[in-house]
């Protein structure tokens, strides 16, 4: 999906701090991003099913570009398709905000977003979790 295809707002919008730098350059593992899109994915069932389920496996990732500390991510998720238990999902990692150079306080707000990373994968919520039931 394109940034103007989410009709929800982001699920997560977070600031990268110096703390989640791994690399050299200031880069982050893309470790950080599949937390991001646990998080989402968790929201996600919580408002579905009225339980956290679990992340059963990713059919895709793929990490577009390099997110540094001081980036600002807004993280995306949307369920599209829905089984007995299973949760099948798409998630969106996007770049809205970022430094103007390594170790400045300047930062600016991308004209464009720019999409750093995305997902698919299938959840689970065993049946005796699903708190909530289509009428």
């Amino acid at each position: 999906m394109a940034y103007e295809d989410w009709k929800e707002p982001p699920i997560l919008r977070v600031r990268i701090s110096e703390a989640d730098v791994h690399y050299a350059g200031g880069l982050v593992d893309g470790a950080k991003v599949m937390q991001f899109f646990g998080d989402v994915a968790t929201e996600l069932l919580i408002r579905n099913d009225g339980d956290e389920g679990l992340f059963r496996a990713y059919d895709s990732v793929e990490f577009l570009h390099p997110v540094h500390a001081g980036d600002y991510i807004e993280v995306y998720g949307k369920i599209v398709g829905v089984g007995r238990t299973s949760r099948k999902m798409i998630l969106e990692a996007y770049k809205v905000i970022a430094p103007i150079e390594s170790g400045s306080s300047a930062c600016e707000v991308l004209k464009k977003p720019l999409l750093v990373a995305r997902a698919s994968g299938t959840c689970v919520v065993p049946l005796d979790k699903q708190r909530k039931k289509e009428d």
